[in-house]
């Protein structure tokens, strides 16, 4: 930037830790100013205040979003506030960076994006986990040729007790949207899809089960979300059978709690016409264990590939930044693939309770029989 160039000025609605991360980044960012953060717990918003020196703080979002004046807002909260924040700050003028899932479902979701577009601004989802070292060193083995051509994929992201918090707002279906799949699944769907080359889902087959959390079991140690005492409803295991255009197919499977022996893992085993990938991630690694298999039937080669670790929630606002200023693509960036992921689990969800595989058209949208 020159000095003749504007800084950026940013707000942040949520001060838990993703916000922070967020905040985080734009004071580490060159040609940024952080000068608005909105959340309900006084204490941790003046702490917060004195740290990244902001003169200007809300309890409420409405108000922060009033002031008019933002260029980019980000939005850390429950998932049930992301379409209303959002769509108040795009017409308020602001670009907007969302954490995942875009929204509960695929219609507001829909309606993030139609604001985005008649906005004419930035809409960007969070998805932080294709930015480690480690998944972007699978999907360079697709992109370079190293396993051909993908066609199968097992990927996972599971708990043994990690429900955020029993009686919080993640355990609220109304407020939430869902459990692990729409929680930690979107993540994984978002990674193995990125892998493969972005393949369009045409059904998908799923199940669901809540064996653990409505007993009181498989809570998060620690786990201090913004409670709404509410009884448990939502899923605390889900798996998917995804079919893919051209013949391929993914594996998911995700939960929040589980009896199995490893605490949280995730990872991906992927399958190609000239090799494979397996990456394993136990507990938050900053880089997993990832080999790369080739071969040619009769030798096979095992290579262990030891991935620079990712910088997360710092690339993912780094490249929000990077698409604001660029004004010319605008238009390439209004929040469709945070849709999509939000089509595709609508459609897991809507399978599980049906009993049935649900058919999906070119735009992910449920085929009804």
């Amino acid at each position: 930037m020159t000095s003749e160039t504007p800084s950026i000025r940013a707000g942040v609605v949520g001060i838990g830790w993703a916000g922070q991360q967020h905040m985080a980044a734009y004071d580490a960012a060159p040609g940024v100013d952080l000068v608005a953060i909105a959340g309900m717990e006084d204490d941790v918003r003046a702490e917060l205040a004195e740290r990244y020196d902001i003169a200007d703080t809300y309890r409420d979002w409405e108000s922060m979003i009033a002031r008019g004046d933002l260029d980019v807002v980000s939005v850390a909260v429950p998932t049930f506030l992301h379409a209303p924040i959002a769509i108040g700050a795009l017409r308020a003028g602001a670009h907007v960076l969302s954490e995942k899932p875009i929204a509960r479902t695929g219609e507001e979701g829909q309606a993030m994006v139609e604001a985005a577009r008649e906005a004419g601004k930035v809409l960007e989802v969070v998805f932080n986990h294709r930015r480690r070292g480690d998944i972007e060193a699978v999907r360079a083995a697709v992109e370079d040729g190293t396993v051909g051509r993908p066609y199968h994929a097992r990927a996972m992201w599971l708990r043994r007790a990690g429900i955020p918090a029993l009686g919080s707002w993640f355990t609220n279906a109304e407020m939430s949207g869902g459990g692990p799949l729409v929680d930690l699944g979107v993540h994984v769907l978002d990674w193995t899809l990125h892998i493969m080359g972005e393949p369009r889902v045409t059904a998908v087959s799923a199940v669901t089960h809540a064996e653990l959390g409505p007993r009181g079991l498989g809570g998060a140690v620690g786990g201090l979300k913004s409670g709404v005492d509410s009884a448990y409803e939502v899923e605390d295991l889900a798996s998917a059978l995804l079919r893919l255009e051209g013949g391929g197919s993914i594996m998911l499977e995700t939960s929040w709690a589980t009896h199995r022996s490893t605490p949280d893992e995730f990872g991906i085993s992927l399958y190609g016409t000239d090799g494979g990938a397996d990456l394993r991630v136990e507990a938050y690694a900053p880089s997993g264990e990832l080999t790369i298999f080739t071969g040619d039937g009769e030798e096979a080669t095992d290579t262990p590939v030891t991935a620079p670790e990712g910088r997360g929630h710092r690339a993912v606002v780094e490249r929000f930044l990077e698409q604001v200023r660029d004004e010319g693509s605008w238009s390439e960036h209004d929040g469709s693939v945070g849709l999509s992921r939000a089509r595709i689990v609508d459609a897991c969800y809507a399978s599980a309770r049906s009993g049935r595989e649900a058919r999906l058209d070119e735009d992910l949208r449920i085929i009804e029989d």
